[in-house]
């Protein structure tokens, strides 16, 4: 499959309310949520005038012309924050297209731009149930701190 990644162009930033709802993790057996969730303030703060502040970065993947995935940062008061110096970290694949190498194509782009724009780190928050903590360990994440559910994660990005 033919794919690229590049920067979301600003005409494009409504899929990410798409890729959000796509970001939440349904366990096996669990009926998804409604797609109005995404309307919840918590998870507002991820998309919410997305693209007005310089740490709003997104790459997107693109195939056959249409995005299949994003990855975005931005910081932010979230459930994995850091603090004010820290991005915090989203990533997003429509479900067909996973399991590819796409995610650590996306996610190894934006490190890469992270590292390059001179941030010394970024943060994530997964479920433990998540397939994709082995793919945020492989990049480089490491868990700092976790509650009965989730870990938080950080991938440093200097030294």
């Amino acid at each position: 499959m033919n794919c690229i990644i590049r920067k979301i162009r600003q005409s494009e930033i409504q899929v990410l309310f798409d890729f959000l709802y796509e970001a939440i993790f349904i366990p096996k057996g669990t009926a998804p949520p409604p797609r109005e969730i995404i309307k919840q303030p918590e998870l507002q703060v991820y998309i919410s005038g997305f693209g007005k502040c310089d740490d709003d970065i997104c790459y997107v993947a693109e195939a056959d012309n249409n995005i299949i995935g994003a990855t975005w940062v931005r910081i932010m008061d979230d459930y994995g924050h850091i603090d004010d110096e820290t991005p915090s970290f989203a990533i997003s694949l429509i479900k067909e297209y996973r399991g590819q190498g796409i995610g650590t194509a996306l996610m190894k782009t934006m490190l890469k731009e992270l590292k390059k724009r001179g941030y010394k780190q970024t943060s994530l928050t997964v479920q433990k149930a998540n397939y994709a903590v082995n793919m945020y360990r492989n990049a480089g994440f490491e868990t700092v701190d976790e509650n009965e559910e989730e870990y938080i994660m950080v991938c440093k990005l200097s030294g």
